[in-house]
């Protein structure tokens, strides 16, 4: 898989970039988990969420936010990191001027921050959200999700029941309010006795690959926002 390295806000960004043969492919953007508990874009939910949309077809890349591993800058409580992934969606797209369909997937952190890129982004025509934070969980603030007024696109929240950093509780709370709003559908599904990095492969991992798959394969062959 190619490394890239692409201009970010505050100079270089680090990638993995894995293209389609065909220029009208779909194309997705994979982020990261929170950089100060470790998260790197060679997490394995985001790698294996990475090579799930490869494997559908996506054009894929994923990438370290500012101040992780060789990207430039010093990690910024969600703000700037932001900025990182319009960034890396710029030069996806700017790589993959004909694709038609945009998608962006997060872990944790990266949940939160791809739900924030929704609504910078209207050309996001889906999103995947694994183990979004929740108001308790360690990290910038209290991710809040009321930015998300209205939600531009559906999407999938995807979670463990044993997850004790992003609670169960909580990522019901944010369904909830998000089930409400009209013109889009948030899918909610959770993976029983997984964690918050689904670590057992064959038990946790697999099943919510796979899930993920499933959804974003209908999602597709509907064509729907």
């Amino acid at each position: 898989m190619p490394e890239v390295i692409f201009p970010g806000p505050e100079g270089r960004l680090e990638g993995r970039y894995h293209p389609q043969p065909a220029p009208d492919a779909p194309i997705a953007i994979i982020l990261h988990p929170d950089p100060q508990f470790g998260g790197t874009m060679n997490n394995r939910v985001v790698y294996n969420l990475h090579y799930a949309f490869f494997k559908m077809g996506f054009t894929v890349l994923r990438f370290n936010f500012r101040g992780v591993g060789r990207s430039q800058g010093e990690y910024d409580q969600g703000i700037g990191e932001l900025s990182d992934a319009a960034s890396a969606l710029d030069y996806l797209q700017a790589m993959n001027p004909n694709s038609k369909h945009c998608w962006v997937a997060g872990h944790s952190f990266g949940a939160w921050i791809g739900m924030q890129l929704l609504m910078r982004r209207p050309e996001i025509t889906g999103f995947v959200s694994v183990a979004p934070p929740g108001p308790s969980s360690p990290g910038p603030g209290n991710y809040d999700y009321s930015f998300l007024a209205p939600c531009p696109s559906s999407g999938l929240i995807i979670n463990g029941t044993n997850d004790r950093i992003a609670q169960p509780k909580e990522t019901d709370q944010l369904v909830a309010k998000l089930q409400e709003q009209k013109g889009i559908t948030i899918t909610h599904e959770e993976v029983e006795g997984a964690d918050h990095f689904f670590k057992n492969e064959e038990a946790h991992m697999k099943p919510m690959i796979e899930t993920v798959q499933t959804y974003v394969r209908r999602r597709l062959t509907e064509g729907t926002r």
